[in-house]
Order: structure tokens, then C-alpha cells, then sequence
């Protein structure tokens, strides 16, 4: 894959896909108008932290094929129309190229948030998959100069897979910017607000929040992949499943928190466990006691200092990020030890300072950090997470510890199903 314009195609040359653009330009402040799909805003997951992942068949509705081609209906984007598989995918977020190539169709993504920590983390997984892996050095970095409307029709993809609500509320796009890409480019297809649960820009009022097993089914249905993602949320479930039948009682899990330490050293960006939204996809089926369950943040985070989480005081500290190169595992507990109050956490002193994955997660990696945080949190249940040094792979789990069967999804992926 390349980022050279030249090597595209033209957008004018649209010859095998059409789609709905001019339901975006027509109903865009509608929310989801003409689509099946639209719902007061509520989440869809089954409340038990499973993810809405019990039945594969759940996120695959709303799908009509034709010899003529199919439509997918999608909030907030309503219904796209597509003639053929699109050949040229353009993201944003990792968790759709994670998606992509799940589905066997991961170099036909042209661009991905910051290449090299996002392909690098995602090959730390796919190590561990026969035949998967991520080409992602000529990926475009869709952010690093702002995201523009230039840069799309320099990339001449067949479809976008992003939220057109959250793309109108970056910096120089208005509602008829995102509605002319739709109609003149290709079509949206994306739900960022899922992630978090946060309320979507004015104009969305239909806005409908998905599990990422959800959302994943969308996306399968426009690379017409339904088999690959049922086999797929078949293991998930079964991961799920499996974990949340042998948790402890409530009362004797481990208090954690999920934050990540600033470069200096100084304080801590906070996350939740346990709330809804895609974000926590992986530690929401776990089920531990949020350190910080009780805490309101103005915003999807909360930043705190020593004091505060020491007050705190988890027995496990998952430092989000830190299976990626962005991170260094080795720096953050030489940091957290030699600080008064960091050297008397719990977690700290008992050596449970553990790196975490990414929270723009796609299905496999999604089932690698519930193996991870399963194993970090209840290693008397699930088996020790083995030792992690600095840009290794997600570590070699012994076959008879590991919390989902590795050569059935990279057959999956590889189209053996």
C-alpha cells in the first residue's frame, strides 16, 4: 500500500461503486433518515459486560442484497448503497483497519491514525496468527496535518470509514463539506460515539450507540463478509462466555484502574473500567472494581495526581498504551518507584503494574486484551501474564493457558471458515 496520489484512482472513476450520498446531503440533520437502523440513543450492550456478543447474529441485520448490488443501513449515515466491494478504504482510527483485516481485506485500507504505533501494536497481536499480518509503512496518517477535505479526494477511496457526525465537528469541515465527500467522493460509513457514549454534535438526535461486535458486523456487511464475522463473534462469545462464568464474587476482585502516566511523570490520565461504550470493550467483560468507579470527569477522562491515587490505592494499575511503542513499561516503573507516594501503591509494590492495549480496538485485538487483562487481573483463575519486555509481542501464552483458540482465527481471517 501507498499514499502516492498518483497510484489512485481518480474520484471520478466510479465506475463499480455507487451509493447513497444524497440521502447525507438531504438528511444528514436528520440523523438517520430513510434508515431502518435509527433508535433514541441507548446502549446495546446486554448489561452482564458481555459486549452484546452472545449471539454472533445480532449485528448483521439491516442488510438487503441484489444481484445489482446491497445496501447497508448504518446510524448515523442511514442507507449506502454499494454496486461492488469497495477496493480502496480509507480510516481513521485503528479499530476499522483492525476490522478490515479481520475480514480478509486489510490492503485495501490506504490510511490509519499514526502508522507506526497502530500497525505496530496490531503485529504484536497478529504475530500470534498464522498467515495475518499488517502492512502498514505506507499507510497514510490521516491526522498528522489536520484532517482535510483534500486529503480525501487525494486518497480517491471507495468508502470512509468514519463518523460523519464527528467529522463535522473537526476543525474547517461544516455539515455540507461532510454531505459533498458523501455525494461526489463516497460514502461514510462510521459511528465514532459509540466508543464513549458521548452525546453526538446538535443535528443528531437519532444518534444509535453499537457494541464494537456491532459495529463490526456493520462493517462486514459492506466488504459482504457475514461468514467471517459470524465465525468470528462465535469465538468471542465464547471467550466472553468463558471468562465471566469462572469471575470470583464481586467482593474478591482486585480494585484496578486503567490510566496512563504522563511523559514527565508528574500526574495520570484516568480512564473507566466498566461503563458503556467500545472504548472498554476489553475491560468491561472483566468485571474488576473500577478504583475510580464513583468519579464524574468533565469529559471522557479525568486527570489525577499521586495523592489521589494513592487515596486510590488499586491492587492492579493497566497503564493503557503500553503494548505500544508509544510507551515505554520499563520507564513507567522506574518512574512510579521512584516517586514517594507512586512507591507506595499496592500495585506497585506488589508488581502488578501491567501494560494495556490500545481503547481503539478492533475484534482481534479486542480478543487478545480480554485474554491480556483477564490474565493480569485473576492469574489464580486464568493463568499469570507472562513477563513483558519493551517491543516484544504480546507475549507466548503455553497452549493449555490461552483464553481462545489462535488457529481458528487466523483461519477465520485467512478465509478457512
Amino acid at each position: 500500500m501507498t499514499d502516492d496520489a498518483d497510484s489512485r484512482r481518480s474520484p471520478t472513476r466510479r465506475d463499480a461503486l455507487k451509493f447513497g450520498g444524497a440521502l447525507l446531503g438531504g438528511g444528514l440533520l436528520a440523523g438517520c433518515a430513510g434508515s431502518g437502523d435509527s433508535a433514541t440513543p441507548t446502549s446495546q450492550s446486554t448489561g452482564d459486560g458481555s459486549d452484546g456478543a452472545t449471539t454472533p447474529t445480532d449485528a448483521a441485520d439491516g442488510q438487503s442484497t441484489t444481484t445489482e448490488g446491497y445496501t447497508v443501513s448504518m446510524s448515523p449515515v442511514g442507507d449506502v448503497r454499494f454496486d461492488a466491494v469497495p477496493e480502496e478504504v480509507f480510516t481513521v482510527y485503528p479499530q476499522y483497519l483492525d476490522m478490515a483485516v479481520a475480514l480478509g481485506h486489510g490492503e485495501r485500507v490506504n490510511s490509519v491514525y499514526v502508522p507506526e504505533m497502530s500497525g505496530t501494536t496490531m503485529n504484536h497481536y497478529y504475530h500470534h496468527l498464522d498467515g495475518v499480518s499488517l502492512d502498514w509503512e505506507g499507510l497514510h496518517d490521516p491526522l498528522t496535518d489536520g484532517f482535510s477535505k483534500e486529503s480525501l479526494y487525494e486518497r480517491g477511496s471507495d468508502v470512509h470509514l468514519a463518523d460523519p457526525a464527528w467529522v463535522s465537528t473537526q476543525e474547517g469541515w461544516s455539515t455540507d463539506d461532510v454531505a459533498e465527500v458523501a455525494s461526489t467522493l463516497a460514502p461514510w460509513v462510521g459511528n465514532f460515539y459509540s466508543g464513549t457514549h458521548d452525546a453526538p454534535p446538535e443535528g443528531y438526535a437519532d444518534y444509535r450507540y453499537y457494541t464494537l461486535w456491532e459495529l463490526f458486523g456493520k462493517v462486514a456487511e459492506v466488504f459482504q463478509e457475514r461468514a467471517r464475522y459470524e465465525a468470528l463473534a462465535q469465538v468471542h462469545a465464547d471467550l466472553v462466555s468463558h471468562v465471566q462464568s469462572n469471575l470470583p464474587p464481586r467482593e474478591e476482585r482486585p480494585t484496578a484502574v486503567r490510566a496512563t502516566l504522563s511523559s514527565d511523570g508528574s500526574k495520570f490520565w484516568t480512564y473507566h473500567l466498566n461503563e458503556p461504550g467500545y472504548w472498554l470493550a476489553d475491560t468491561r467483560p472483566l468485571g474488576a472494581n473500577d478504583a475510580f468507579g464513583d468519579e464524574e470527569w468533565n469529559g471522557l477522562w479525568g486527570t489525577v495526581d499521586y495523592e489521589v491515587m494513592l487515596e486510590a490505592d488499586p491492587d492492579v494499575f493497566l497503564h493503557l498504551w503500553g503494548l505500544t511503542p508509544s510507551y515505554s513499561m520499563a520507564d513507567t516503573r522506574s518512574k512510579l518507584e521512584d516517586n514517594a507516594a507512586g512507591s507506595q501503591l499496592t500495585a506497585v509494590k506488589e508488581g502488578r503494574v501491567y501494560p494495556a492495549g490500545m481503547r481503539y480496538q478492533g475484534p482481534i485485538m479486542n480478543l487478545f486484551q480480554i485474554e491480556m487483562g483477564a490474565k493480569q487481573l485473576y492469574p489464580d483463575v486464568f493463568g499469570a501474564w507472562p513477563t513483558y519486555e519493551d517491543g516484544d509481542h504480546y507475549p507466548e501464552i503455553p497452549e493449555d493457558e490461552r483464553l481462545f483458540d489462535r488457529q481458528r482465527v487466523a483461519d477465520i481471517v485467512t478465509g478457512d471458515y
